[in-house]
Order: C-alpha cells, then structure tokens, then sequence
C-alpha cells in the first residue's frame, strides 16, 4: 500500500505535531507501509533550508523518511504567511496524487492540507484527516469568525468526503461530536519512544542549572504560547512563597511574548528560581524530562499533549489541565495531578505536589510502565494499518 501523508509543516517550531508525523511515517514504513510525507518549507517566520520539489530520505533532522518539501509563499503578512500557500506544491499534488492508494492528511484550515483533500476528492482517492484539535471548542473559538465562514464554505465539503477523522484522544472525538457531523472517525493516540535511562539524571540537572540543594525541579517544556497557559502556572508558583522548588522554561516562541513572561516571573517573585532553557532536544530533552521532579503543562486546550506523553515515558509525573485531553487517562491511572485551569485549583494543587514528594515519584513509576504497554510506536503503527486496509 502506498500512502502519502500531507502536513503544511514539519519544523520543530511547530511542535508536536510536526514531530509525530515523522515518527508516525518511520513506523508505519517498519510494517511495511510505502509511506511518504509531502510539506512546506515553512519554518514559522524564516524557512527551513531544505531540499525542494524533490524526494529525499537523507535529511537526520527529519528521521530519515522520505520526504517532499516545496517552497511557501512567503509575505510580510502574518496571516498569509501562515496559511502555508504554495503553488508548487498545489501543482504535484495535481500531477501525482493518484499515484497513491490513501491519502493522510493532518490539519485542517490550512492551505497544503485543504487543497490535498480537494485534490483528492475529484480524482476520488480516499483520504483520512487528522484534525489536529483545530475541530475542538476552545480552537474554534480563536479567530472564530474566519474559522466558520472557512469551515461552511469549504473545509465541512472536505471533511464530509473524507473516508474517515482521525482523532488521539477520546476527549477530541467527544468535543468533535458536538458539531453534529456524522463523519465516520476513529481513535488512536500518537506513540512514544521509551528513553534509554539517564544514570543520575536529578543529580546532573542539578549541576547544569546549578541548583545548590535538592529542591524539586518543576519542568515546563512546550512552545511558549498564550495557548499553553503558562501565565497560570507562574502565577500559581508565585503564590507558594513558604516552598522552595525551581522552574525550567524549556521551548521557544515570539520574543515579544517571551518578555511578558518574564516580566510575569518577576512581578510574581520567582524569576530567581527560574531557568530559561530555550529550545532542547535530543539526549538534553530527555535528561530534562528525567531529570525532573514534575512536568507541568497548564494549556488551555491540547488534543492530545505529546510532551506529556514523553514526560509520562520518562517516569516523571505530569500535572495538566482538564483542557489537556489525556487528563483522563492520567486520572483514570493514577499518573499524575489534573486541575482546571484556575489559579486557585493549580496553586493547590502544586501545594499537593510539594508536600508529598515520594508519592509524586510513584506516579511517574507507574506512568512508564503504563506508556511502555499502551503507547509505543509499533503497536501505534500497527493498527494504523489495519485501518488503512479496511
């Protein structure tokens, strides 16, 4: 079988679903699945230095996949340039789409992966969309007027011809359901890889961040986004004045908005125990999500919350908000704390944490075991192509 899966992007500054898609392809194509990914050069503002229009699988960056980048348009214009336009790639798709069985799209409302399913309706090659939680609540409520009218004119035709949505979590399908599509869907989270471990991996992050004794470490690893309510989880921190902990920002995001959150740490009084890690990844993500005491992901809305995941596959215990749709599953199995997403019930909540700190390190034991049986790649691969044949 061969299949093309279709993302307007794949560079790390988009985040976790730009990672899956990678990881979703190397497995698939482990089963035997003639897999390739067709995307953009985009690369939020700048764009990534790639091979263009044509088929490589040598790029390590990208997993070694084969993988098809085509150059996106590019104006000063926030708002176009993030619609990910690109003639070059509309004219391949027209020119090679039906040399695929299946097509798999991730996202909606968004130029590569709207004109790949209107391809793929008129030369009448089936196609699955992953929506990427752009069809739940909190996500239509951002921009919500262009998202309706773009929604009822052109993206409901799309998703009403597809052969099925894709969604990771229960809770995205349970949001989705309130639109009252009958859309045939189906359930299956994205895997995780569990990491080799890290001898002394509280120890060493001590000595990086130069933390002079054994206060708990709680880590923050996500884009730095309003989406991701970080300013609640600074908040929240600011307001335990009689514990010590330390708190490590690891992500990127626009400068403007990185200032507020600094200037936030230090109205708040914790800017002083608070390490700006930037951008990790490789073997310096997992010795932070190791390393850690807590991983913490207060966001107003995640279909599915990849960094978690990984956090829960490193033995770590996660607090999340219930906007976090694998709160759940995190309750149901005892692997860390849900909140809302209030500053009361995250402050208390961070007070739980603190002040029974062996109970926290069981929940993460038991989170990997948990991950290790449910959420690897293999078993993820595997049924994705059962659903592919049927």
């Amino acid at each position: 079988m061969k299949v093309l899966h279709v993302i307007p992007s794949v560079a790390k500054v988009r985040g976790g679903p730009s990672q899956a898609i990678i990881e979703m392809v190397k497995a698939l194509r482990s089963q035997g699945v003639d897999a390739e990914i067709v995307t953009t050069n985009d690369n939020g503002k700048a764009l990534l230095d790639v091979p263009l229009s044509e088929l490589t699988d040598q790029l390590k960056e990208y997993g070694n996949v084969p993988i098809r980048f085509f150059p996106r348009f590019s104006p000063k214009f926030h708002a176009v340039r993030e619609f990910a336009y690109s003639g070059a790639l509309n004219t391949w798709l027209w020119q090679n789409l039906t040399n695929y069985d299946l097509v798999h799209v991730h996202a909606i409302f968004s130029y590569p992966s709207t004109i790949a399913m209107a391809i793929a309706r008129i030369k009448n090659i089936p196609y699955i969309n992953r929506p990427l939680g752009q069809l739940c609540e909190w996500s239509l409520q951002q921009s919500k007027l262009r998202k309706q009218i773009y929604l009822h004119l052109i993206e409901r035709a799309n998703l009403l011809d597809s052969k099925s949505l894709h969604f990771t979590t229960e809770q995205e399908k349970l949001e989705f359901n309130q639109l009252a599509l009958n859309i045939p869907n189906f359930v299956l989270p994205h895997g995780v890889h569990i990491p080799n471990p890290i001898p002394n991996a509280q120890q060493q992050l001590r000595q990086i961040l130069q933390i002079p004794d054994q206060r708990p470490i709680i880590l923050f690893m996500s884009r730095i986004h309003p989406k991701k309510g970080l300013e609640y989880l600074i908040s929240a921190l600011g307001a335990l004045t009689e514990f010590k902990f330390a708190l490590a920002i690891a992500g990127s995001g626009e400068p403007d908005y990185i200032n507020q959150i600094q200037d936030l740490l230090t109205t708040h009084g914790i800017s002083d125990r608070t390490y700006m890690i930037g951008f990790v990844e490789g073997e310096t993500k997992n010795l932070y999500l190791q390393g850690a005491d807590l991983f913490a992901l207060t966001s107003h809305s995640e279909n599915f919350g990849i960094a978690a995941i990984e956090a829960l596959a490193s033995a770590t215990p996660v607090l999340i908000t219930d906007g976090v749709a694998i709160a759940p599953m995190v309750l149901d199995q005892d692997l860390g704390y849900v909140t809302t997403l209030d500053i009361e019930s995250i402050t208390a909540t961070l007070q739980e944490f603190l002040n029974n700190l062996q109970l926290a390190q069981s929940k993460g034991d038991r989170a990997q075991q948990y991950i290790a049986e449910h959420y690897t790649w293999v078993k993820i691969a595997h049924r994705l192509k059962e659903i592919y044949c049927q």
